[in-house]
């Protein structure tokens, strides 16, 4: 059976459907996503390390959609005749302090994401590729929902100063969280 790839290939003379400036822009992405999933995993293992386990659990399904994210990029690139270029992954910190700074960390890493994917949406339309600008379409609405999250848990958490209890029920919520479908 011949790959997506190959067939892809012969019905376009072998070229990618991608510019060169777009194919390494949805790369860099790709390692940007796989980032943000070793980070969420380190955050996960200082959570666990520090007796909150509602929060490692939240962490390790933010790994999951991390690596969705990645793997929908990777096989969009695959698909369209690019070539995937996988780079290093920069070591993630593992200290983050209290709760609310570790949230204020993902808060602050999800506004980075959706920055670089607006402008991948830019560069999509510069390069007037309107399939690609309509595939992020995806990422730009996610990015929405992720800071939406993340603002909603830093509200919570704004209360521990006022109640000890903050913590424990914050945690018990996202222990709730479930995997991506």
């Amino acid at each position: 059976m011949k790959s997506r790839r190959k067939i892809f290939q012969k019905r376009n003379g072998g070229k990618s459907m991608l510019s060169e400036k777009m194919e390494e822009a949805l790369n860099e992405q790709i390692n940007k996503e796989l980032y943000s999933s070793y980070l969420y995993l380190a955050m996960s293992a200082y959570s666990s390390s520090v007796g909150l386990t509602g929060f490692a659990h939240w962490f390790r399904v933010q790994v999951e959609e991390e690596n969705i994210h990645a793997m929908k990029l990777f096989d969009y690139v695959n698909n369209q005749g690019g070539r995937v270029k996988l780079k290093e992954i920069k070591e993630p910190p593992m200290e983050f302090g209290t709760a609310m700074n570790m949230f204020q960390q993902t808060l602050k890493h999800e506004q980075f994401i959706t920055r670089s994917i607006h402008e991948l949406v830019e560069l999509a339309h510069a390069e007037k590729d309107e399939a690609t600008a309509s595939f992020l379409q995806w990422y730009v609405e996610e990015q929405v929902e992720e800071e939406e999250n993340d603002n909603e848990i830093i509200a919570k958490l704004r209360g521990v100063d006022k109640n000890e209890y903050v913590i424990p029920s914050v945690d018990q919520d996202l222990a709730k969280r479930l995997p991506p479908r």
